[in-house]
């Protein structure tokens, strides 16, 4: 069984090609995607024993599926196979001033019609470490929402380590909760917290009000609201949030902080240009965050671990973060010229 699980939907991705409009041409790029299955595969390319668990039809589509992610090596065995749709999203790449957008055509998926019971939480987390989930699954139905309670619950029965990245996506909370109804309840189960700062607020209700010298501001809007989190949520061991400065589509600075026990910690600041995609940016810290904890014993090279890992998949076109743990060390190590390697 693996050590290392993620649960969530994977979705069709059809994307424009390269930074042009919807249908501008006759053509959309497809690909799969989404951000459970994403922290899986990292994690698989990172040389762990990773395992991915959500719901598929049985059709050509999601065999497809299925056939990409287990040709990262990550374990899909847990896949159930009901339903009648994989979810789609519709990604048009921004450019300068004109954003990304997103596109959802997911309701009535096949994890979204998925509940509690549908799942054999006791035999999936046998010799499990880690489990991960989002705040996104939770926002797709009811059922879907008291299914990601149950799972969470079920792992900490298990002993298993459970992560949250808490991601809000407004588009996704139609069915009558609003996100913090769902998730406060959610986290009572969680031991790593993972968000930004909208997630905090609009997924949990959590919000700081710090009035400090510009250029300190971040550092200390985080720090308050990482200890915030923690004393709302005495369960959460670590709290991570990432910094992202967005100054265009293609230019985004970029860092994050961690709290534990020990105290306040806060990354290296990394300044993108040129961006190639970054969809899948916070996944891909996720995982990085979840790797970096499981490679290295300090937390402060964890979280370095994190923020290098998701600054290279910036530079990746798709959902997945396709660098090796040798590639996200390097840029750790000051390595960040993008020179030839001969």
């Amino acid at each position: 069984m693996s050590e290392f699980l993620s649960f969530g939907e994977i979705m069709l991705r059809l994307k424009s090609p390269g930074h042009e409009r919807f249908f501008q041409s006759p053509s959309l790029e497809a690909t799969f995607g989404g951000g459970e299955s994403n922290v899986a595969v990292a994690l698989a390319n990172y040389g762990l024993d990773a395992g991915f668990i959500t719901a598929l039809p049985n059709n050509d589509i999601a065999e497809a599926c299925i056939r990409e992610v287990r040709g990262f090596g990550v374990d899909t065995r847990h896949i159930r196979r009901s339903g009648s749709r994989v979810g789609i999203y519709y990604l048009e790449g921004g450019a300068n001033q004109r954003p990304s957008k997103v596109i959802y055509d997911r309701a009535n998926s096949s994890i979204a019609e998925c509940g509690p019971g549908d799942f054999d939480w006791k035999t999936i987390f046998k010799g499990a470490k880690w489990f991960h989930i989002t705040g996104i699954t939770p926002a797709l139905s009811q059922s879907a929402a008291d299914l990601s309670l149950e799972a969470c619950k079920a792992a900490k029965a298990a002993g298993v380590t459970v992560s949250c990245d808490f991601n809000f996506r407004g588009k996704l909370w139609k069915y009558g909760k609003t996100a913090p109804e769902v998730m406060r309840e959610l986290v009572k189960y969680v031991d790593v917290g993972i968000a930004n700062e909208e997630d905090c607020q609009k997924s949990l209700g959590i919000s700081v009000d710090v009035d400090v010298e510009a250029g300190e501001l971040d550092t200390a809007k985080y720090e308050a609201l990482s200890k915030k989190m923690m004393e709302i949520y005495p369960n959460l061991s670590i709290m991570a949030i990432t910094l992202r400065e967005s100054r265009s589509a293609d230019t985004n600075g970029w860092s994050a902080c961690l709290r534990d026990a020990d105290g306040f910690k806060l990354s290296r600041h990394y300044e993108i240009t040129d961006i190639i995609d970054r969809v899948g940016g916070g996944d891909s810290f996720a995982s990085g965050l979840i790797g970096g904890l499981a490679l290295h014993d300090d937390r402060q090279q964890a979280l370095e671990f994190a923020v290098a890992a998701s600054c290279l998949k910036h530079s990746i076109s798709g959902d997945f973060n396709r660098v090796s743990v040798a590639e996200v060390r390097n840029l750790m190590g000051g390595d960040g010229s993008g020179r030839v390697q001969r």
